[in-house]
Parts: structure tokens; sequence; C-alpha cells
């Protein structure tokens, strides 16, 4: 295992490991003042996507290895790419529980999905109506006081506006499937990734009055925002997904670090089935091991949940051989054509 390596892919949690990082280069340093608020610990999610008892998948090989901690070391993006099913988004959460970073925040994207979506939400509407129902309880009163001071109540930070609050400690941010967005949504994501900071408009037009407001955080929690401005000091750790249905324009990716998965293979797979299904799994499933394997040989794409979801339900529903068999030619069909 190389020694500068922060992250170590073993799966045993030591968050004292992210403290080894070095000061981050002249170009990469956000020197924003700390903002206090607790990080939430790791959630169900990160539990799901790494196995039984919450032990992480290891990574297999020193590649990727060197580029995790190429974009830790360098606060830079982690652009990842690889067919469904490879493992890319449980890559986030491996980050977050080895590191003891805390709960991953997830931004999935959809074809509708906006830069300001991530940053945060403002519920204009839910604020016109609580200030008309005040006025009428009021009966009569001017007004339902100065904008300040109820304003901070209808502000949201997404998981990307959280993800780039100020604290020592970085986030870890999952911008899950980019490659389902606009055409648009890339290059906005440039200037923010670049800067680590972001304006909410609405406070800055009342900052000379309340300079500092709260707003609610992705988490739930309540943070302060100073001057309408949310500024980074330990840049995230964002990793981008794709599943290569798009190419991405050339400055986002000079501003990422590329990393391409493969699907995991003979001491990868078996990793990952002893991880979901406990100690031995891999020799106890061995048939549907090879069964998946033998599968692929016809060059037809069959991700690793497929094998996952065959071992489980020949555990919980097949009595002997000849079911476990027939269980896993059913959901083992490759995804790009149906059942023959």
């Amino acid at each position: 295992m190389s020694e500068w390596f922060v992250y170590q892919g073993n799966g045993r949690p030591d968050p004292a490991r992210i403290d080894r990082l070095p000061a981050p280069p002249p170009w990469r340093n956000f020197d924003a003042p700390v903002v206090s608020y607790d990080v939430p610990a790791l959630d169900s999610s990160t539990r799901r996507r790494l196995g039984a008892g919450a032990v992480p998948l290891p990574v297999q090989g020193d590649r990727t290895l060197e580029l995790v901690n190429a974009a830790l070391y360098l606060r830079r993006p982690l652009l990842v790419t690889g067919e469904p099913g490879v493992g890319k988004s449980t890559l986030a959460h491996s980050v977050a529980y080895e590191l003891g970073l805390g709960r991953v925040l997830e931004w999935p994207i959809v074809s509708r999905s906006e830069l300001r979506d991530g940053l945060y939400t403002y519920d204009a509407i839910g604020r016109l109506q609580d200030a008309q129902l005040r006025r009428a309880a009021q009966a009569g009163a001017t007004g339902s006081g100065p904008e300040s001071e109820d304003i901070g109540r209808y502000i949201k930070l997404g998981p990307l506006g959280t993800a780039l609050l100020a604290a020592d400690r970085p986030r870890v941010l999952l911008i899950d499937e980019l490659d389902k967005s606009d055409i648009d949504l890339p290059n906005d994501l440039l200037n923010v990734l670049e800067e680590g900071r972001f304006a909410i408009p609405e406070l800055e037009r009342i900052a000379d009055r309340t300079p500092v407001v709260e707003v609610l955080t992705d988490d739930g929690r309540k943070v302060a925002v100073t001057g309408g401005q949310v500024r980074c000091r330990a840049f995230p750790f964002v990793v981008l997904t794709s599943n290569r249905e798009r190419e991405f324009p050339a400055p986002l990716l000079r501003r990422c670090i590329p990393l391409d998965l493969q699907a995991p293979r003979n001491e990868g797979l078996a990793a990952l089935v002893q991880a979901h299904f406990g100690e031995n799994a891999h020799e106890i499933h061995r048939d549907i091991l090879d069964q998946f394997v033998e599968a692929e040989a016809d060059g037809a794409l069959r991700p690793t949940d497929q094998l996952l979801n065959a071992i489980f339900l020949a555990v919980h529903a097949a009595r002997d051989a000849v079911r476990r068999e027939e269980i896993s030619a059913l959901l083992m069909q490759p995804l790009d054509r149906g059942p023959r």
C-alpha cells in the first residue's frame, strides 16, 4: 500500500487519516471562516450500499486508489464513468465511511435538473401565504415585519450548497448520473466547482440590514449564512458519476480527475458477495458466481446487482440445486435484450 494514500479502500474506518492531507495547492485554497454545525453520522443509505454490518466493499486495483487519493489531495472532483452496476456511487459511500466524513450528500440528476436545485431552494409562495395568514390574524396590521425576520425559514440549501459550507473537514457529495442532465448543467457547474462558493440573491438583498441569516441545510440542520454568500473552507470530495451516455464539455473534464471503473471480476466479485452476504458466502454460492461469469461470455452487459439478486433469492426461495439454477438464469438476463 502506497504510503501517501489517505483513502486505502480496505474497509477499515480511520477518521484520523483525513487529517494527514497536506494543505491544498494555492490555486485550490478556500480559506473561509469556519461555520459551526454538526455533520450527521452515516445513514442507512451508506450501510445498505456497503453491505452487511456496514463493511465497505474493498476497492480493487492501485490505479483506482491512486486517482481517488489524487482527487482528495488536489481538491478536485472525481468523474467516475462505467457501466451500470459497477459501483460508481458506492465509491463515494466507501470514502465517507473510511474517512469518517459523515452522511453522503446525494444529488440524483434528472433531465430537468438545474444548478440552483443543487445549491438551494427558496419557497417564495409559502412565504407569501404565511404573510397573508399573519396579516389576516393581526386584523389590520400593516405587515408581517421586516423581510429579514423570517426569510431564513423559506430557504434550504441543496446537497451541493450544503457541501460548500465552510468546515474544517470536507463533506462527500455524490452528483449521480450527470449524463442524464440537459446540455447546460455540466457547464453551469464549472464556476461553482472552481470557485467553491455561490451567492443567495434573496439574502444578499437584505445583507445591509441583516448580515447573518439562519437557513436549513440538506441535513435538516440550521446554519448561519453571512452576507448572502456560501463559501467553502475544506473543498468537498465530489464524485460525479456517468454511465457513458454522453460526452462532457472539455472545460469540465479539465477540472476533474477521471476514473473509469470496470466491472468487478474474480476476487472483486468474491469480495462483493462476501460484503453483502457474510464470510465465505462466495464459496457457498460458487455455482451462481460461476454461472454469472459464464453468462457474460456472449458479450452482453450484466450488472453485478443481478448477481446479488440471484443469490438473495437462492438463499430465501430455492430449495434445491435445480431451482437455484432456474432462478439464476431467470434473473441474469442481459440488459440489452429480454428473456429468450
